[in-house]
């Protein structure tokens, strides 16, 4: 089969006013950005029509190390539902730097199932990721001169919470020391970088559902406490309006066309893993005004951006999905069946039948959320018609629907089946009115217990000194009614990434929380996880390439 690469160069984009026609988006309002990408002003959302709108989750059990083509399985829906006569929008984050040269390449879904212009997607797009970055920062450079300029008037900070961000998988700027130098080289600190995906500012990017909404949460970040122990916000700076004008153009989505010319939105990049996982509230509502259908999907597996999206995201912007689709692929039920990883693409009925207990997990968690689940299996080329019809079976038995998704290789098409299992089954039997996890009221320990119990499996939940000591400050400030944002690996519902399957007995280690006053939620930091991640022995940096001026190697 032709690559990512080739197919995406191969299709006949259509111009991104013919586009927005589609979905009876106004041509006047759009901001073009080149041919084929345009912004829309987040004021055409209509809540009347979002309301009406049938918002459709794409989640999935826990992935591989190379993932488990979630993207592709929510392009791939968007372009089956269009074909059945659906009018169908997808809504989906935007890629990092992080991943793209490190770990995976690009995330714009894949074969016959993309996002496009796929290049520009994955790399600078509309310069969201750039502006993101440069509001963090400069909030950085701007503490770091009232620091300096206020010094000898006693002004001091006891601790700095405010980290610089880099859309780069770089482990060395985890810990780093500023100030040396002169004296006129600034206050001597010890800070660090996390990497973009993880910043408050792109948590309230993701968040806030319009400019006032922005300009409120960014004026309530705290960057630390003071000499007095108080806490310190970007407010009292008096900068919030600059910061506000770094993100103005980044706050609108970005629309952008599927390979098949139907409507896409993609906005906002939040990791699942170190953040909140889904794209920004106002591209969901922008999709859910424009779209009958609104397919929009929650990083990683379900314990990590499913419970996000509707823990956090949802209860801020009284929304829920009348149905969720869980993506499996046999692969991935191998190796939480036993199989080395080496050996999932070699067929191994055991593997699969012994990784269902992973699927079956997840399906529980979403039915408690009430959520009616429906399971795509995401086929590949090295999948046996046994180990696929075991998995259809197990599904059926437990009452729930299941689809094969072909769209990586035959597009629309070969989601048709898909987009018509869910299309009855939210006729006949959407999800219930959504069931949280935790309630407001309760005290963060109370949520994070929630969380780890009753959503990972954890028999207890282990506070670290620093951990405690938070707390008490968190109650003190009261940040105890936020929600809470668990860090943790994707590859396991344990802390441990080797723990695969469905571990028992474990405990999950809470080593500390850092408060997103702005973003107003609580993450909390379990095990090893870090908010920088690093690259790999061999990266995939190493395979991009400009070739006669096109860019090869982001798939």
């Amino acid at each position: 089969m032709k690559s990512d690469f080739e197919i995406a160069h191969e299709a006949t984009l259509e111009p991104i006013e013919k586009v927005a026609r589609k979905a009876d988006i106004p041509v006047e309002e759009l901001e073009p950005y080149g041919k084929y990408i345009a912004k829309v002003p987040y004021r055409k959302i209509d809540e009347a029509k979002v309301k009406k709108s049938n918002l459709i989750l794409v989640t999935a059990i826990t992935p591989t190390k190379t993932g488990i083509g979630k993207t592709t399985v929510s392009v791939g829906l968007s372009l089956g539902m269009n074909r059945i006569g659906k009018k169908a929008i997808t809504a989906l984050r935007e890629p990092s730097l992080g991943p793209c040269f490190g770990m995976k390449g690009g995330a714009a879904g894949g074969g016959y199932a993309q996002v496009l212009p796929m290049e520009k997607i994955n790399l600078h797009f509309t310069g969201d990721f750039h502006a993101i970055t440069s509001a963090n920062n400069m909030i950085s450079a701007l503490l770091d001169n009232y620091i300096y300029q206020h010094q000898n008037e006693g002004f001091g900070m006891r601790e700095v919470w405010w980290r610089r961000v880099l859309d780069v998988n770089d482990r060395n700027l985890r810990t780093v020391v500023t100030g040396l130098g002169g004296r006129t080289d600034g206050v001597v600190m010890e800070n660090g970088f996390d990497i973009t995906s993880a910043s408050e500012i792109m948590a309230i990017l993701c968040l806030a559902q319009d400019e006032a909404d922005l300009y409120r949460r960014i004026d309530n970040i705290i960057l630390g406490i003071t000499l007095d122990g108080e806490p310190f916000r970007v407010r009292d700076m008096k900068i919030t309006g600059s910061i506000v004008a770094l993100l103005k153009e980044a706050f609108n989505p970005n629309l952008v066309q599927t390979i098949e010319n139907t409507p896409a939105f993609i906005h906002g990049g939040p990791f699942a893993n170190i953040a909140h996982g889904c794209n920004s509230i106002i591209a969901t509502k922008m999709a859910m005004t424009y779209g009958d259908y609104c397919i929009t999907e929650a990083g990683f597996g379900a314990d990590l951006g499913a419970e996000k999206f509707l823990n956090i995201k949802c209860r801020k912007a009284n929304i829920s999905p009348v149905l969720t689709v869980l993506v499996a692929t046999a692969q991935a039920l191998k190796m939480h069946g036993g199989v080395d990883e080496k050996e999932i693409s070699k067929p191994n009925l055991d593997g699969v039948r012994a990784g269902l207990a992973n699927m079956d997990r997840h399906i529980a968690n979403l039915e408690a959320f009430g959520q009616t689940v429906v399971v795509c299996l995401n086929r590949f080329a090295c999948d046996t018609d046994e180990e696929l019809e075991l998995v259809e079976r197990h599904c059926k038995e437990l009452g729930v629907g299941f689809a094969l998704n072909t769209a990586f290789a035959d597009g629309g098409k070969g989601a048709e089946a898909l987009a018509r299992l869910v299309v009855d089954t939210i006729e006949k039997n959407p999800s219930k009115p959504l069931k949280l996890t935790y309630y407001g009221t309760d005290s963060i320990e109370e949520k994070v217990n929630k969380i780890a119990k009753n959503i990972y499996g954890a028999k207890e939940v282990i506070l670290l000194s620093r951990a405690k000591k938070q707390l008490a400050l968190i109650e003190k400030l009261g940040f105890d009614k936020f929600p809470v944002c668990i860090a943790k690996t994707q590859y396991s519902f344990s802390e441990d990434p080797k723990a695969y399957g469905t571990p028992k007995d474990f405990d999950i280690t809470i080593r500390e929380f850092v408060i997103n006053a702005g973003a107003e939620m609580i993450v909390a930091i379990a095990g090893t996880i870090m908010r920088m991640p690093g690259l790999p022995k061999q990266p995939q940096a190493q395979r991009i390439e400009v070739v006669n001026g096109v860019i090869e190697g982001l798939s």
